[in-house]
């Protein structure tokens, strides 16, 4: 018999085909030769039931009815697809062994095992796991198949994921939609980018612009000429700058320090693919969908560069022989006068910048394959040379700048001067004219308080510190403090990636930092989701919150369930989905946590009362007053509901045979990586205070109160009597144990721990309970 090869998509199987199997027979759904058979999946032919598979009561959304957790989950075929899991089905029969040649990930994964289970395959399989689709590639891969067992925790993370956005999703926006009768969106990774949007349009709003002065002067010492900023406190009246640039100007100063230090800048790390998205958006206005469109493009139709949708910036050890051939390829071409220049040496397993194993999970940053490209759109083309630059540049040395900082007094006035002198262009070579210009321009972008002169000069900057300058020009400038800008694509982008650096728990930035919300595959859905559902709008490059984004926020905040707006909540969950993918963590004891919290929302929407009729602005007003029974029968199935609701924001069209409502709840199941849960700000968490085990007696005299664990530490239940005490988990670069919090309450101390100096020695010391009545702390050394 044969073996079945099951690709995630036609091109990738036609390609691995074409390796595998060059004279197979084509037959349109598969192809077939001596011992491979190959087809595809046509991205997810399966996916989690609607809730009325479960009831049919379901199909009216109700919040009575909530919540809904099935005690197990039911997969259902993609009706658009389902004569190709058929195909799948008939195949798997005449053939007595299966690869896996879904997309090496989380997601191409639980593809995979969607159709395992659907079709109860029982054949052994195979897991191809490769980076590119080049034909080396897929031979290599061919012969170094891993059994299908390796990858078990993975799939099991990937249900765990699938499956707690659906509980979350599902429950959380049929509660807040029937509650305040508008359709709202909630979504694990969605929700809390809406709030980082929220939360900046609200800081721009508050924002007070204040108005100062700056005084900069002109010096000149032979040929050489300088600028300098006015040094002291801010200036906010405008005769006092101007009596400052009258003081200087036209007379003599003196140089009272000057410095100089050599300092290298090095290439920025390789591409994955956030920081494409990011830098297309910034070059050239692309959307993070159109980036990565065009990347995945570029990956399967034209294999000129590696999988895309990847999360790291190096490579392994196992892809610098791979380097060297793609630069030895980028040799002819136009490209050509760049590769003579580079230096193949700089790129080796000791680089740490280019090569890091650790760094690299399912996949390395996004490299060019050894496939010359043939014919690119101009959007290929221009996103394919982003990729090849950057790659190119970690063939050249640093650039080399010579930094020279000026302090330059005239009378009792000092004025600060930075020149940065290029030295060396190294690795900047590989920019094109235009972002080499760019980077010459200026100065550096600084807060107003911080601004000073950072220039770029092409000529070698001279100055004799021990003669005189003369100051030839002085001029007062008006400034105005700025707000925070609006984000753009590429802004969130960074946001959504970097959204553990806002928090104060050290775990979770780690997570988050690789993390983040939603993963490289999912962001630009996630950016396109809030799009649809008309929580935000696009003017130009910014991204604005609509009335109803706001309403939703304040909504969910407002309910007690601020955690869905927030990042800690993702950052948790990644944690531990990424603990359940390496088998160090139970998937069981996950989903149990997800129910609990989901009958926590469904709990306090009950008992919020419903948003106002105008509180979404006009045109959902308009959308929630036709119709009758609309307050109370939301999701109604039918006609019934697509004349209540009428036409939604959130793009979708009343049709025959789809209403809104439907295209909601289907919209809410595919976004599977984006549902989310979190606490309130103000330390509430899921659970009650009075379900919550008690640690301890406050020790804080005449309290009486219980200590108890809050999200960010263990803290007195008579908090809102106004006891104070708190100990936070984490303190001294260590993390408070139950029992090591048990133990400085019974004995003012902990046992001793092993602390690191600065130098790196070892310490032996306690964690001492230095204030009873607030809980604070202090490191006590032992001799």
């Amino acid at each position: 018999m044969k073996t079945l090869i099951i690709a995630e998509k036609p091109d990738m199987g036609r390609t691995i085909a074409a390796v595998m199997e060059p004279r197979a027979k084509n037959n349109r759904t598969y192809l077939e030769g001596e011992k491979y058979i190959v087809t595809w999946a046509i991205g997810h032919l399966l996916g989690l039931a609607e809730p009325d598979a479960y009831d049919t009561k379901y199909k009216r959304w109700s919040i009575q009815d909530l919540p809904i957790i099935p005690e197990q989950f039911k997969i259902v075929p993609n009706p658009k697809t389902k004569d190709q899991l058929k195909i799948i089905g008939e195949l798997a029969k005449r053939c007595n062994a299966i690869v896996n040649a879904c997309d090496a990930g989380r997601e191409g994964q639980y593809i995979f095992a969607l159709i395992q289970q659907q079709l109860k395959l029982r054949q052994p399989v195979k897991r191809l796991w490769i980076s590119d689709l080049t034909a080396e590639s897929i031979a290599t891969g061919f012969e170094r198949l891993r059994d299908a067992s390796e990858f078990e925790f993975l799939t099991q993370a990937a249900r765990a994921r699938s499956e707690a956005d659906w509980l979350i999703g599902m429950n959380a926006s049929r509660a807040f939609t029937t509650r305040h009768n508008t359709l709202l969106s909630v979504g694990r990774v969605q929700t809390p980018v809406l709030a980082l949007i929220h939360d900046r349009e609200k800081e721009i709003e508050a924002f007070q612009s204040q108005t100062f002065y700056d005084v900069w002067a002109e010096f000149k010492q032979d040929q050489i000429k300088y600028k300098g900023a006015w040094q002291g406190d801010r200036l906010t009246k405008p005769e006092e700058a101007e009596e400052i640039a009258a003081a200087v100007r036209g007379k003599e100063g003196k140089i009272t320090k000057y410095d100089t230090k050599q300092t290298k800048e090095y290439p920025f790390k390789l591409y994955d693919l956030t920081l494409l998205q990011r830098e297309a958006n910034a070059k050239y206005g692309y959307s993070a969908k159109k980036t990565l469109d065009v990347a995945q493009a570029l990956y399967e139709r034209h294999k000129v560069i590696s999988y895309p949708r990847t999360n790291s910036n190096y490579v392994t050890e196992q892809n610098i022989d791979g380097m060297h051939k793609a630069l030895r390829m980028l040799g002819t071409g136009p490209y050509a006068e760049l590769v003579q220049q580079a230096n193949p040496n700089l790129v080796h397993k000791q680089n740490k910048s280019v090569c890091n194993p650790s760094r690299v999970e399912d996949h390395h940053a996004i490299l060019p394959t050894l496939k010359r490209p043939g014919t690119l759109s101009k959007e290929e083309q221009n996103v394919y040379d982003l990729v090849i630059r950057r790659f190119l540049s970690h063939f050249f040395p640093p650039a080399e700048y010579k930094m020279h900082t000026v302090m330059t007094q005239v009378d009792k006035h000092r004025f600060k001067t930075n020149i940065k002198e290029l030295l060396s262009l190294g690795w900047k070579v590989v920019l094109n004219k235009a972002d080499q210009d760019k980077g010459k321009k200026g100065k550096s972008s600084k807060k107003e308080d911080e601004e000073e002169t950072d220039e770029w000069t092409d000529k070698k900057f001279e100055i004799d510190a021990g003669r005189a300058v003369d100051c030839v020009r002085a001029e007062m400038k008006e400034k105005a403090t700025q707000p925070p800008k609006s984000y753009t694509e590429g802004t969130l982008l960074k946001a959504m990636e970097s959204a553990g650096k806002q928090m104060e728990n050290e775990e979770l930035r780690e997570v988050m930092k690789d993390a983040g919300l939603g993963t490289p595959a999912t962001r630009a859905a996630t950016i396109e989701r809030l799009k649809k559902v008309g929580y935000i709008e696009m003017k130009g490059k910014k991204i604005l919150i609509t009335d109803k984004g706001k309403m939703a926020i304040n909504l969910i905040r407002h309910a007690g369930v601020d955690l869905l707006a927030s990042p800690e909540m993702t950052g948790q969950w990644e944690r531990r989905l990424h603990q359940i993918s390496k088998g160090e963590a139970a998937q069981e004891k996950f989903m149990d946590n997800v129910k609990r919290f989901t009958l926590s929302i469904i709990d306090k929407v009950r008992q919020q009362p419903p948003a106002p009729a105008n509180a979404f602005g006009e045109e959902t007003r308009n959308n929630r007053s036709g119709g009758k029974g609309n307050a109370r029968s939301v999701g109604a199935s039918g006609s019934a509901a697509a004349k209540g609701m009428g036409r939604t924001t959130s793009g979708g069209r009343s049709s025959a045979g789809s209403t809104v409502l439907e295209q909601a709840a289907s919209s809410i199941r595919r976004d599977s990586a984006t549902k989310t849960v979190r606490s309130s700000s103000d330390g509430q968490s899921d659970t009650l205070a009075s379900q919550r085990k008690t640690l301890g007696s406050c020790p804080c005299s005449n309290c009486g109160g219980s200590i108890i664990e809050g999200r960010k530490g263990y803290g007195c239940s008579h908090y809102k009597q106004g006891c104070g005490f708190v100990i936070w988990k984490e303190y001294a670069g260590k993390q408070i144990t139950e029992t090591m919090l048990k133990s400085l309450l019974a004995k003012g101390q902990t046992q001793l721990l092993s602390f690191k100096r600065k130098d790196g020695s070892t310490v032996k010391a306690r964690i001492v309970l230095d204030a009873p009545e607030t809980g604070k702390l202090s490191v006590r050394e032992e001799n």
